[in-house]
């Protein structure tokens, strides 16, 4: 099957923002003007195309990244439009390492917030080249120059404004085109659809002539050639300014901006536009890196439909009609219906089913997904988020996706006997499509523990397991997740498992080093062993049960974490030795080993935003300090309002919203994220040891 359109013409971003600064809408207008949609869906009326669970449409907030592809100018652009809300940051983070550049939505009126720093980080991470579009225009407060002067200050960033908002709040009517000086108008009756343009109005000509003149010197400064002209008194033109502008933001040293606002349909179609002109295809990004399985050999991927195929499954997703999907990025060679592909990843063979081109819950058929390119496949039994997909006569491994940690746990329970099979089945499917989501069994209690990135998350996954699956079920109080850790090095510690049954006995010895690492390291586990003590066949079995017995800690039965287990030495006996006896010697010893090494709790710390108006300060100032939190620094926010920035342990942040309404009469608002694990004071940790 041809391809519609060269690899040149293929662009593949994101949506990415804070929650509620326009997202979905601005994907819907997308969707709308490159003729998807007859009329473009609303968010608050919940008649959107790319917010299509029932949960999403409720809250108002996108929960899953939706994959959608249009058209425009002769160029396929697939757009995922990714939630903005801190508990989905893992949806965030699988789509920013599939795409090849980004639209960063800013609310106009808040400029930068806590979210868009987040996914500004993520980004920069991935290497993500980048766009801006200062959305909400036309609401009350609304600031381009604001809101470019945040970017700058927080993110750090080369912000290179190619729009003039012809004005603002209630007269916000259309933008001006720096490089070609004329005016957009977005008519009203075509929502926007019909694009007018005309001369700049006399009252903003001055404005526009000066905004250009600081548009090209900043353009002229990224190119040396450029440099050399413009000094010289030459004439730049429009199209050498562009490629010069590309060059730099596909080299992640400036970033575009534009204006407009999506819900009065203004100002979408220059961002369109943008996306040809500044952000990369699939031929731009840096060929990716792969690995030979089990080898460090690294292999270089060209984006060509003729080479080697490799693919990312980068999301699973159980879907209502057609089953369990997984979208995948091709980065070379290609996938083509109804053949055996290997998955690297897991050493697997997998049979490709139906190809389809997502159109968020709608879908058409495809017989082959081309390099480049971003589709969904059913099928694959085996395969999940950040599994391989590659020839089975050519393996290669990508580099896999890493997630956070989960760090709120509740306990859930079936409310019938009916609903226990059920439950299980639907938190299996729900864990697949999730990797911040883990369900674990208590052993002490027998109790199904679920753990997530916040209450939001849990509360969206549990209402799913109600409508999609239809399981009833009782749920407990969120906790925190702990971690347990040791403080101290533990040297040689040496333990013997040896059982004699009658017939044949069990014997296993294990002698350890344990050292502490920084926090964020996990489990680390490295066989030291020379000479054969311990034969290589029973090393797995011994890290096996060094990982089992770090599940449960010692001292209230979280996870261990941030330690470097080291096997040194050890010795088996010939017939009595076998995998379970090294499993058993290592869960024991190395239980027994963190008990000397001075075990000690820790808790997630999370960084909160508040924002209130001033009037407020002191008061909020006090919850945070009551709640063993830092206060970071504060910020003026518009509209008289004051931004606190601070650290407060997540244990102690259950019910703030509540308390934080009362304090400011339903005017403050806040927004918090994990920050990083540290130790619980020793007046806490007697608490959370005893369960009180």
């Amino acid at each position: 099957m041809p391809r519609n359109f060269p690899l040149e013409k293929y662009r593949n971003i994101g949506i990415i923002a804070h929650i509620d600064a326009g997202k979905t809408t601005t994907t819907e207008r997308i969707l709308f003007y490159t003729g998807k949609t007859w009329r473009p869906g609303n968010v608050d009326d919940g008649t959107t195309i790319t917010d299509w669970m029932p949960q999403e449409r409720e809250r108002g907030i996108t929960i899953v990244s939706a994959a959608v592809s249009a058209e425009w100018k002769g160029y396929q652009i697939n757009v995922i439009d990714t939630p903005g809300h801190i508990d989905f940051t893992a949806e965030v983070q699988r789509s920013l390492r599939v795409l090849d550049g980004g639209v960063v939505v800013f609310d106009a009126v808040q400029g930068v917030e806590p979210q868009s720093e987040t996914v500004w980080r993520q980004a920069d991470i991935y290497g993500v080249p980048r766009i801006c579009f200062a959305n909400k225009m036309d609401r009350v407060g609304a600031s381009y120059e604001r809101t470019i002067e945040t970017i700058k200050q927080r993110l750090h960033a080369n912000p290179i404004p190619m729009q003039l908002p012809i004005g603002s709040e209630a007269a916000f009517e259309g933008v001006i085109d720096l490089l070609t000086m004329k005016a957009h108008y977005f008519a009203a009756e075509s929502m926007g659809k019909e694009e007018r343009i005309e001369e700049i109005p006399a009252n903003f000509l001055q404005a526009a002539q000066e905004a250009r003149a600081h548009l090209v010197e900043k353009i002229v400064e990224l190119d040396d050639d450029l440099t050399m002209k413009y000094l010289d008194g030459e004439e730049v033109a429009v199209d050498e300014m562009k490629a010069a502008l590309r060059a730099a933001v596909l080299a992640n040293k400036a970033t575009p901006i534009f204006c407009g606002s999506s819900l009065r349909n203004k100002g979408v179609q220059p961002v369109l536009d943008g996306v040809i002109d500044y952000l990369p295809s699939p031929l731009d990004v840096k060929a990716v890196v792969a690995h030979k399985p089990n080898s460090e050999e690294e292999v270089i991927l060209e984006a060509e439909d003729g080479a080697p195929l490799s693919a990312l499954v980068f999301k699973i997703v159980t879907d209502p009609y057609v089953g369990r999907l997984a979208y995948i990025r091709v980065y070379s060679g290609k996938i083509t219906q109804s053949t055996m592909v290997m998955n690297s990843t897991k050493g697997k063979r997998e049979r490709v089913g139906r190809l389809l081109r997502m159109y968020a819950d709608r879908r058409e058929d495809l017989t082959e997904i081309l390099a480049g390119d971003i589709a969904a496949m059913l099928g694959l039994k085996e395969s999940f988020t950040g599994d391989t997909l590659c020839e089975p006569g050519n393996p290669v491994v990508l580099e896999s996706i890493s997630f956070p940690e989960p760090v709120i746990t509740i306990a859930i329970e079936p409310k019938t006997t009916a609903d226990q099979d059920k439950m299980v089945e639907a938190l299996r499917k729900l864990s697949e499509e999730d990797p911040t989501f883990r369900v674990r069994t208590d052993e002490a209690s027998g109790q199904t523990q679920i753990a997530g990135m916040g209450e939001l998350h849990l509360d969206v996954l549990v209402d799913r397991m109600l409508r999609e699956f239809r399981v009833q079920a009782n749920v407990g109080r969120p906790r925190v997740s702990y971690r347990e850790t040791i403080t101290r090095n533990i040297v040689k510690h040496s333990y013997k498992y040896a059982k004699q049954t009658g017939g044949r006995g069990q014997y296993g010895h294990v002698v350890f080093n344990i050292t502490p690492l920084e926090r964020g390291k996990g489990i680390v586990f490295e066989n030291k062993i020379v000479g054969g003590a311990i034969p290589g066949e029973y090393i797995p079995a011994v890290q096996k049960g060094v990982n089992e017995a770090a599940e449960s800690g010692v001292l209230a039965g979280y996870p261990m974490t941030d330690m470097l287990i080291e096997l040194v030495d050890g010795s088996y006996h010939e017939v009595d030795s076998n995998e379970m006896a090294f499993r058993m010697a290592a869960v024991l010893g190395f239980k027994e080993a963190v008990e000397r090494g001075g075990p000690a709790l820790l808790e997630p710390i999370m960084k909160v935003e508040v924002i209130i108006p001033e009037e407020y300060v002191g008061d909020v100032i006090g919850q945070v300090s009551s709640r063993r939190g830092e206060v970071q620094g504060m910020d003026m926010r518009p509209g008289n309002a004051q931004s606190v920035r601070a650290l407060v342990p997540l244990a102690e942040m259950f019910g703030y919203a509540t308390d934080l309404r009362s304090a400011t009469q339903g005017r403050g608002v806040f927004s918090m994220e994990f920050e990083h694990y540290a130790p619980v004071p020793d007046s806490v940790a007697k608490k959370v040891i005893s369960g009180s």
